[in-house]
């Protein structure tokens, strides 16, 4: 058993956890970050097949971002009253279904209707375990927690990347999607199984009154009220549209600019992610070294360099450490917004977290769409080159927020 840490101190010693929540919770967010990101190594393979330019391709990634972002202002208030961990696992069942009708996509119009609600779909993981999450670790123990948690995340996003190159140059590109749907339907049955077992206190059901589109208007305007919650969810926003807005044309730029195959081209991006494994294992340590402030401002620094290197090296092999020390960056920035975000509004964790969650793909959704545009007058590099520039700002603004906010407090 997982012992379960309180949350409340002044609550009644509480059950214990059955052993494998958390690691559920990890596998559906490995679920969901394939599903993101496996379409961005496919763009110039559904270019040519569809006869698309790059930036329209991109609609397959703008559109799942958009759906995932707007479907935050539903399933955080459903979480809070059915059961966050409830919530996750049937998300995961319709998952595999929505994931399983991009396969069967007969033409560019479905497949951008079938992303759409495979995003939608996808909005109930990663949220609402984070918010479960901060229901039941303390805010000490609770960074290293959800560094453990998002190892799932960052293995999905990896493997959606490495898996979508693959198949963009030796199987046809609706392969993915078959098995991140059979992926997505094994871990719902088990989240399922593991709801069943979960003690009274951990499934936190809350009634409310009135109707249900009253309760949530009603919990976003509770959250968007507290001023640290606006910052946060403005910060993650370009964070989303800086980074993201990027680093979803990485691949295709070193495809292009560096004649790579689309399969290396994935593999070598596939190394963000191992960046930001090397985060959730050193999380403890970087954190007591660090602390917030440090780990936004170096963050920041370590992505803005990384991305400039990708952008402006004469030879793909630069990309190779540059793609892991983004990640590293990326996690140490991202991971900080996100402990903040779970106790920006306690009482109403649920809508916060997704008010999080929302604003960050709402945000990439924004910059993959004004990225799409660009790309025909500044090319790939130039794009990058923003990005860079772009998350650097944000984190020196944030840091700038986080020091003024302590001082304030002392």
């Amino acid at each position: 058993m997982t012992p379960w840490v309180r949350s409340n101190p002044q609550a009644p010693p509480p059950e214990d956890l059955p052993r494998g929540a958390i690691v559920g919770l990890s596998l559906a967010a490995f679920g969901s970050g394939m599903s993101l990101r496996v379409m961005d190594a496919m763009l110039p393979r559904l270019a040519d097949e569809f006869h698309l330019t790059l930036g329209a391709a991109a609609l397959v990634i703008t559109v799942f971002a958009v759906a995932y972002g707007l479907a935050q202002l539903l399933f955080g208030p459903l979480g809070d009253r059915f059961g966050k961990y409830r919530v996750v696992a049937l998300g995961c069942l319709a998952c595999a279904l929505t994931t399983a009708s991009c396969a069967v996509a007969p033409s560019f119009a479905f497949l951008l209707l079938a992303r759409t609600l495979a995003g939608a779909t996808a909005a109930s993981i990663i949220p609402l375990s984070m918010a479960w999450i901060g229901d039941v670790i303390d805010y000490e123990h609770r960074q290293p927690v959800l560094a453990r948690f998002l190892i799932g995340q960052i293995l999905g996003l990896s493997g959606g990347v490495a898996l979508g190159g693959f198949a963009a140059d030796h199987l046809q590109w609706r392969a993915p999607f078959i098995l991140i749907a059979l992926v997505f339907g094994v871990i719902a049955l088990w989240l399922l199984v593991l709801n069943g077992r979960l003690p009274a206190r951990a499934k936190q059901l809350r009634q409310g009154e009135g109707s249900a589109f009253a309760r949530m208007v009603s919990e976003f305007g509770l959250v968007l009220s507290l001023p640290w919650a606006r910052v946060i969810l403005f910060t993650v926003f370009a964070e989303g549209a800086f980074l993201y807005g990027a680093f979803a044309f990485m691949v295709s730029h070193l495809h292009q600019l560096h004649a790579v195959s689309l399969s290396l081209a994935g593999q070598v991006v596939m190394l963000y992610g191992m960046g930001g494994l090397l985060f959730a294992f050193a999380a403890p340590l970087l954190v007591r070294r660090l602390g917030e402030v440090g780990l936004c401002q170096w963050g920041g620094i370590f992505v803005t360099a990384a991305f400039l290197v990708v952008a402006l090296a004469d030879a793909w092999w630069w990309s190779v450490p540059a793609c892991f020390l983004a990640g590293l960056g990326f996690y140490m920035l991202h991971n900080t917004l996100q402990i903040n975000a779970t106790q920006m509004a306690p009482e109403r964790r649920g809508a916060a977290v997704a008010a999080f969650a929302s604003s960050f793909f709402i945000g990439q959704s924004v910059g993959i769409g004004i990225n799409g545009q660009l790309i025909t007058l500044v090319g790939t590099t130039g794009v990058i080159v923003l990005g860079a520039f772009g998350v650097w700002l944000v984190s020196w603004n944030f840091v700038r927020l986080l020091r003024i906010k302590r001082l304030t407090q002392a």
